[in-house]
């Protein structure tokens, strides 16, 4: 797959809770080494759609694939067959996640927050989950806070501490399910920075957030969610400025 190949391509995706529709027809694409940023109301279908990707949410209709593999099947003997609990987990293995709140372990400190997953996951020894541990803490700027408890940090450290976690396993992908909105706005800085850094080194990442001014600098593409749609998908610069939808507009007005 070449630089400019689809990673994520979603289908017709839908997906109800109950009698409310959430998702009602996605079509979307996510290139390899873009970051893709999603803005849109709160109740939009933004993080369902994200935790469609990762195999989190099963859909009802439609196909999301991720590096051509459909995300939850396996084709046998023209038949679609559900992955199993552990083809569920190496998929997700190969995807990073950073979800609001840190969903960090309270009970260990930072190293072995980022190790847990390599011994749990990847199946390495602890010497060698704790070894790559700390290289991730001091990619994220953290190196001298690793033996700090979660309640020691503050919480775009706790932040930056899941985000280790998630490149420790090396992914191919990085979702971002507003990663700052939890934050104190001092805080907000240190992790965009981190995101920053890690689109500058080519991760492929799609980021659902409000943050304007990072979709603007960072964005490669930039999508507008509303009542399971997207409205409208351009460059951040053309979404920004150039949108004739009144309701985006005013979306961007409320959040700037």
């Amino acid at each position: 797959m070449t630089a400019n190949e689809v990673l994520v391509r979603a289908r017709g995706v839908r997906k109800s809770f109950g009698e409310v529709e959430v998702l009602r027809g996605i079509d979307f694409d996510v290139h390899r080494g873009e970051v893709s940023v999603i803005i849109g109301p709160s109740g939009s279908g933004k993080s369902t759609f994200l935790r469609a990707i990762n195999g989190l949410e099963f859909i009802d209709e439609g196909s999301i694939t991720v590096d051509g593999q459909e995300v939850g099947y396996t084709l046998e003997n023209g038949r679609a067959r559900e992955w199993s609990d552990r083809e569920f987990a190496d998929f997700r293995s190969r995807i990073g996640m950073v979800f609001q709140r840190f969903n960090l372990y309270n009970h260990v400190d930072a190293l072995e927050n980022v190790a847990m997953s390599l011994i749990h996951v990847k199946k390495i020894s602890k010497s060698a989950a704790r070894e790559r541990a700390m290289q991730e803490l001091e990619r994220v700027g953290l190196g001298s806070h690793a033996e700090k408890m979660p309640h020691q940090l503050s919480g775009g450290q706790q932040q930056r501490v899941a985000i280790a976690r998630a490149l420790a396993l090396d992914p191919e992908l990085m979702l971002f399910d507003e990663p700052t909105s939890a934050l104190d706005p001092e805080l907000v800085d240190e992790v965009l920075g981190t995101m920053k850094e890690l689109a500058a080194a080519g991760m492929t990442m799609v980021v659902v957030t409000h943050e304007i001014g990072f979709a603007r600098e960072v964005g490669d593409s930039l999508a507008f969610f509303d009542e399971g749609t997207v409205v409208e998908k351009r460059s951040p610069e053309e979404l920004l400025t150039q949108t004739q939808s009144i309701r985006i507009q005013n979306f961007i007005e409320a959040v700037r």
